[in-house]
């Protein structure tokens, strides 16, 4: 069996995230804006609950998040 060498892309930003699961975010991605609830949070990727579907997104595709956003689209 090969031995997997596993890294943690980034700590902080997954040290973070993981401190606001539950909460209302809204994630920027290289391609695309996710408003939802935050689901879980793994070293590599997300899972943010967006109108009743799980959307997995990997961190290094992140550009930025908002926790608890108030703001509005228009």
């Amino acid at each position: 069996m090969e031995e997997v060498e596993w890294k943690l892309e980034d700590p902080y930003v997954y040290q973070t995230l993981s401190s606001i699961v539950g909460a209302h975010v809204a994630v920027q991605t290289t391609k695309f804006l996710v408003r939802g609830i935050l689901k879980n949070a793994m070293p590599d990727h997300i899972v943010v609950e967006m109108g009743g579907n799980n959307f997995f997104i990997r961190t290094k595709e992140i550009v930025w998040v908002v926790p608890n956003p108030s703001y509005t689209l228009e």
